[in-house]
């Protein structure tokens, strides 16, 4: 947990002077809108956003404010809406920090929305009925707010101020939004004797770049010969000294940044968005070394290890060592040992669906009460494999829906998972989840599908990072025995096996629905389609695929031509539809894991029924090894033709280079497994 830095006592003191923080003027002035942004023309261009920022101005500077230093960050908003969907950038949150007796205060809050009517700016004020506070976390208070009146058309502004004692909370400026911005600038002015770490990421280049450097002068006020740190020597009576001193001041702006947009297959908006953040690596004051205050990941292992939510509970699975016993004497081998031990705490504790790092409580508690967040459930798995004398250590990682892991900061706001982790002989490791039961020993759950994870240990020098490499891959096969009638009818029997991650995501899908509705959900895509037989093999057995067999049939069309016949029999089991659909991608696709989809039918023609000509085989490779796709027709016997499709993307992840090919590959892909077979009755 995060901890109140506090600052040496002498610091009574008095700013005297500064030069101007910046120089340039403010880039927007709350409360003196453009008449012309309430007119739709100069919003034409943007017809297809539900709203534009027009203009997102904020600045953070650490100001001596009642005889200490503390951080100011001040914001103004103005937005533009242009339909009901933008409507929800109307109420907007600001997180305030807080911890034991002092917490961040938010000021200044103001906000109005004007709407243009009958040719008049209308005002409508932001009151307190439209704000509210909610709990977000143990830490963290939600100040919440909506704008009124707000329709189609409208200009909404808002402005506040937030004072915090919390210097490593230097709040994150976000450049980007899911709405196209026309200017974002942040401004930060720090003095010399506060170091910050500060991160740019995203795809976008700076409109404006600058670091100018102001003197400020402080005076030093000594109460004795008892205050002698910080900044002035130890007096024997109180005194004032003057001490020069230098402020930096940063500039940052973006312009015509357009709106983030979600693609397939990637982890969170958050890992990609253009922004910049900021982390407190140390102070050093006059007289005084630098003092580091940012974190090593010894700082961390230490404070994990002692926390009793979380590596206090790691000795606390005593209440299980019966069982324990029994399954150490059954299960020499370590690995199977470990599968055996996760089954029992699976088969105990069932995760609710929340992600933590610390446990809720005693981990006992989560085993009486048979539910628990992640933390809960791993944190008793870890500490049940180390019973059952398996070498066990926490993993801490982020999900995807989290964001990325910066290995070269030590933040362990950064984290939000916990797994477990076994080193096996001869340098093999097993990573281990119990909060997963569709999945296999082994096999970390997709949201933790992350990057890499940090192993936590006792001696802090051995701790290191650990590829959360996916030891499965998505794996789908389909076999159809297809029959035509001599109108075009169709009746199948298709065999289905599901494994790796698209077992579990089978199975989760089937217990969900159960098999009667999933068995509807098959036919639901397929315009006549009725499943009178249904049945499915190995559905608790996660360690072998998922085996699903059922009957089909499809009632010949009534617009058809008899005599001759359009099929396409692999649309009726593929999707049409290319995922990446739009020209480029600034971001990786992230799978997760490789894929395998193989699909292999084979189509029965009606007596005297012949293929007109048969469609050409083809190989397509992606570039340096990234896949392949087959696609062959054969004929087995008269009247019998087999069709054979293969997808295999060997790569979990393609980056954003590597997106056209890929793109260009699944194109190609769908128009070969859509071409239509032509059947003509024999002359």
């Amino acid at each position: 947990m995060k901890q109140l830095l506090r600052l040496p006592a002498a610091l009574v003191a008095v700013l005297l002077s500064a030069a101007a923080a910046h120089a340039q003027p403010e880039p927007i002035k709350f409360g003196k809108i453009d008449p012309r942004d309430l007119t739709a023309a100069p919003f034409a261009g943007d017809s297809a956003a539900a709203a534009v920022v027009l203009c997102d101005f904020g600045r953070t500077s650490i100001q001596f404010i009642s005889n200490d230093f503390q951080l100011v960050s001040e914001r103004v908003t103005r937005i533009k809406i242009l339909k009901k969907a933008g409507f929800e950038n109307a109420t907007v949150q600001v997180p305030l920090y807080h911890h034991d007796t002092r917490a961040e205060k938010i000021a200044g809050l103001r906000g109005t929305t004007y709407n243009l009517v009958a040719g008049r700016v209308i005002p409508t004020k932001l009151d307190g009925s439209n704000i509210f506070i909610e709990d977000l976390t143990p830490n963290v208070k939600v100040r919440k707010f909506t704008l009124p009146d707000v329709r189609e058309g409208s200009v909404i502004e808002y402005t506040y101020s937030v004072t915090s004692d919390f210097f490593f909370n230097f709040q994150d400026w976000t450049f980007q939004r899911d709405i196209p911005v026309r200017w974002s600038e942040f401004r930060a002015s720090i003095p010399e004797y506060f170091k910050y770490k500060m991160l740019m990421q995203g795809y976008h280049a700076l409109a404006e770049q600058n670091q100018t450097e102001a003197a400020a002068q402080y005076a030093i006020h000594t109460a004795g010969s008892n205050v002698g740190s910080g900044f002035g020597a130890t007096r024997e009576g109180p005194s004032t000294d003057v001490v020069n001193s230098r402020v930096t001041n940063y500039r940052w702006a973006m312009k015509d940044v357009p709106a983030f947009r979600d693609e397939p297959y990637m982890t969170t908006a958050n890992d990609y968005v253009d922004r910049i953040s900021f982390q407190l690596a140390g102070l050093q004051f006059p007289g005084q070394g630098y003092q580091n205050v940012g974190g090593t990941w010894a700082k961390i292992d230490m404070e994990l290890l002692n926390d009793d939510n979380f590596g206090q509970q790691l000795s606390r699975a005593g209440f299980l060592k019966d069982q324990l016993k029994a399954l150490v004497a059954q299960h020499p081998d370590l690995a199977t040992r470990a599968a055996a031990v996760r089954q029992l705490v699976m088969s105990a504790v069932r995760y609710d669906g929340a992600n933590s790092l610390y446990s809720s409580g005693p981990v006992r508690k989560a085993y009486d009460a048979h539910h628990g967040n992640a933390a809960d459930v791993n944190l008793l798995l870890i500490a049940a494999l180390r019973e059952a004398d398996i070498p066990a250590n926490p993993l801490l990682l982020s999900t995807r829906s989290h964001g990325r892991v910066n290995q070269t900061q030590p933040l362990l706001e950064r984290f939000n998972y916990v797994a477990g982790h076994v080193a096996l002989a001869d340098g093999k490791e097993l990573l281990v989840d119990a909060t997963e039961p569709l999945l296999p020993c082994g096999v970390l759950p997709t949201r933790c599908l992350n990057g890499a994870g940090r192993l936590i240990m006792k001696n802090p020098a051995e701790g290191r990072w650990v590829e959360l490499a996916p030891s499965q891959r998505y794996v789908h096969y389909q076999q159809v025995a297809l029959t035509m009638d001599e109108r075009g009818g169709l009746s199948g029997k298709v065999h289905e096996e599901h494994a790796g991650y698209a077992a579990a995501d089978a199975r989760r899908e089937l217990a969900n629905l159960g098999e009667k509705k999933y068995a509807s959900e098959l036919a639901r895509p397929h315009s006549g389609w009725t499943v009178p037989k249904f049945a499915v093999a190995e559905r608790d057995n996660v360690d072998k695929p998922l085996g699903l067999d059922y009957e089909f049939t499809q009632p010949a069309d009534a617009d058809a031509t008899i005599g001759t016949f359009y099929l396409s029999p692999l649309r009726e089991f593929i999707s049409e539809q290319n995922p990446f659909r739009h020209d480029n991608r600034l971001f990786p696709v992230d799978f997760g894991a490789a894929k395998d989809d193989t699909r292999m039918i084979t189509l029965t023609l009606p007596a005297g029924y012949e293929l007109a000509e048969l469609p050409k085989p083809t190989v397509m490779e992606l570039p340096d090894g990234g896949g392949r796709f087959l696609f062959s027709v054969a004929t087995l016997s008269p009247g019998v033709v087999q069709l054979t499709s293969r997808l295999n993307l060997r790569k979990p992840s393609y980056a954003a280079a590597e997106y056209a090919n890929l793109r260009e590959f699944y194109r190609l892909m769908l128009e070969k497994q859509g071409e239509k077979l032509v059947i003509k009755k024999k002359a």
